[in-house]
Order: structure tokens, then C-alpha cells, then sequence
């Protein structure tokens, strides 16, 4: 129950209760107990909306960074990750394969002020060795969510 349970509630987090039971074929209490025992266990973290804001007035930019640190002896990347995440700015921090060592999600009200974020506040940083600006334009799909509809010419046909 746990793994679909989960699946379900990914691709949404505020479906009723009675519902998930349903889907799952269990009575609404196991569907509570498992929740809350998945919150406690820190299996599930949070609760999200995904939010399009091209669709709102709000301006925002967002960036991902990739960074290449020097690891610490005895700690590797989690100090120096620990230093990025606590930024507000910073929305995700993901240690990865490649020629970079860690990838960074932020979001700022412009360019200037991400680009602010990069040269004074991460990349002066002792451990940070180089990084790779990359701003996002147009998001297509977000969390297994498309936000970018097909173009459709909706222009009547003109016939000779």
C-alpha cells in the first residue's frame, strides 16, 4: 500500500482521503496512520502547489548553477551543500555526476539579482572553485506537470 500510496499522492497531494482509500481498497484510517507514519519517518517531506508564474503578474527568474567545489576531508560535499541550501533563494541543491560536482535551483525577482547571488554570495565562498550560470526561459514540464500547451492555429481556413 505504501508505494502506490505514495505515487498517488505525488501527482496529488490534496486528494481527499476517502478517495485515496478508495483508490487503494483500504478503509480511510490505514490511509491516516500510513500518512502520518510517512511524515514521521521523514519519507514524506512536504506538501507543494506548482505554481506557473508566467501565468501571473508576480516577475520571477530562475536559474540553475552549477558549481564545482573542493570536497572537505571527512565531509565531502554535504558542509559545503549545507553552506548553499540555507540561502532563501535557493530552491534545491543536488549532488551530481559530470564535470560539475553540484547543481543548484534558485529563483530571484531578475537577472541582476541571481546573478548578484552567483558573484557575491556563492561564488566567493572558500570551497567553491567555479561556476556555470543557467537561466531558465520557458518551462515546458514541471514536476511531471506540462505547463507549456502545443501551439494550436485555432485561424479559420480560407478556400479559393
Amino acid at each position: 500500500m505504501r508505494e502506490e500510496l505514495l505515487r498517488v499522492i505525488e501527482k496529488n497531494s490534496r486528494i481527499d482521503l476517502k478517495e485515496l482509500a478508495v483508490i487503494l481498497g483500504v478503509e480511510e484510517i490505514d490511509v491516516v496512520n500510513e500518512m502520518a507514519a510517512m511524515e514521521s519517518e521523514g519519507i514524506i517531506c512536504g506538501y507543494h502547489t506548482l505554481i506557473d508564474w508566467e501565468k501571473t503578474s508576480i516577475e520571477k527568474v530562475s536559474a540553475l548553477i552549477e558549481v564545482r567545489v573542493t570536497p572537505q576531508r571527512g565531509q565531502g560535499f554535504d558542509n559545503i551543500a549545507e553552506r548553499i541550501y540555507k540561502y532563501p533563494e535557493v530552491h534545491a541543491v543536488y549532488l551530481i555526476s559530470g564535470g560539475y560536482d553540484l547543481l543548484i535551483a534558485l529563483e530571484g525577482k531578475s537577472l541582476k539579482e541571481v546573478s548578484y547571488f552567483v558573484s557575491d554570495k556563492l561564488a566567493p565562498l572558500d570551497s567553491v572553485l567555479s561556476t556555470a550560470t543557467h537561466f531558465i526561459l520557458k518551462k515546458y514540464k514541471d514536476h511531471g506537470t506540462i505547463l507549456a500547451r502545443k501551439y494550436e492555429d485555432n485561424r479559420e481556413k480560407v478556400s479559393p
